[in-house]
């Protein structure tokens, strides 16, 4: 079932084609809400109440607003503000963005020639760019994740955060300036 068909599916019967929409992007709002939160407890209640909140929101739109919605940018923005009212509470912990679900790392596909002193290079790089990306000051943390993690394009990460594109491309850009001048400083100081 294709977005469109599960836009329909919602708006005609929303308590029978819920669990469709729960199944399709479970996956992707916890991994969202991981990197965000970077503690896998408070990603998994956070995707949680993202679902509710999205479920009791389509419980209150018309048959016409749900047919005409963009599921995916709609439901990042939810999880989004999930999390940024969790985060006004407590302080949250954090753990590297190279990590899949089962906490393995993430690793290139295996090639047999790869050395593996390459490989170890590999993933301490990407370790260190993990902890450069989480000290990013939330505006650009979450536009560089979104961007670059999650694949949304300018138009749907704008809807997401709620800004103009103008607004997001420049905070893509800034972060992007802001990682490059982290990794910059890091070179130079193992010289």
């Amino acid at each position: 079932m294709n977005e469109k068909e599960l836009v329909t599916a919602l708006g005609t019967n929303l308590d029978e084609s819920f669990e469709r929409l729960v199944r399709t992007y479970q996956n992707r709002l916890y991994s969202f809400a991981l990197r965000l939160s970077h503690n896998k407890h408070d990603a998994e209640d956070i995707a949680q109440e993202a679902f509710v909140k999205a479920y009791q929101a389509l419980r209150s739109y018309t048959r016409d607003r749900i047919e005409g919605m963009v599921l995916k940018p709609w439901l990042y923005k939810i999880t989004l503000n999930v999390f940024r009212n969790r985060v006004r509470g407590r302080h949250l912990q954090f753990v590297s963005l190279g990590k899949t679900n089962d906490d393995s790392p993430v690793e290139p596909e295996d090639d047999e020639s790869q050395r593996p002193e390459s490989r170890f290079e590999t993933t301490e790089s990407r370790k260190q760019l993990d902890v450069l990306v989480a000290r990013l000051p939330e505006k650009y943390r979450v536009a560089i994740i979104l961007r670059y993690v999650e694949g949304l394009d300018y138009a749907k990460l704008a809807a997401v955060l709620g800004q103009p594109i103008g607004t997001v491309k420049s905070n893509v850009h800034r972060g992007i300036q802001l990682l490059r001048k982290a990794v910059s400083k890091q070179i130079r100081e193992v010289k």
